[in-house]
């Protein structure tokens, strides 16, 4: 079983930054593909960014491109995702989530792990 913790999460101003960190317990970090998703109050939750295993490869959802980016320290089993220049249309929990498939998959039914997510509140 892996456990998934994440943190980082906060209250900031529109144009503000943020650094997520999601922290897992397991010695086969490096075998999950990685992923970030959020889900805002009356909303499905929401594809924002995944990361390969390696960490070689990222994707974005369009709406985050250019302000968020992805990465990983194998490592220190943690994920990260670096959040520039919010919206307040990015305020949302923010989950992190491991893939165990080969497939990449931006769909939150193919992630197998979830932390118990962090708000992030942007102010306008």
């Amino acid at each position: 079983q892996v456990q998934l913790v994440e943190s980082g999460g906060g209250l900031v101003q529109a144009g503000g930054s943020l650094r997520l960190s999601c922290a897992a317990s397991t010695r086969t970090f490096s075998s999950y593909a990685m992923g970030w998703f959020r889900q805002a109050p009356g909303k499905e939750r929401e594809f924002v960014a995944r990361i390969s295993r390696s960490g070689a490869n990222t994707a974005y959802t369009d709406s985050v491109k250019g302000r968020f980016t992805i990465s990983r320290d194998n490592a220190k089993n943690t994920v990260y995702l670096q959040m520039s220049s919010l919206k307040p249309e990015d305020t949302a929990v923010y989950y992190c989530a491991g893939d165990a498939a080969r497939v990449v998959s931006y769909r939150a039914s193919s992630y197998d792990y979830w932390g118990q997510g962090t708000q992030v509140t942007v102010s306008s």
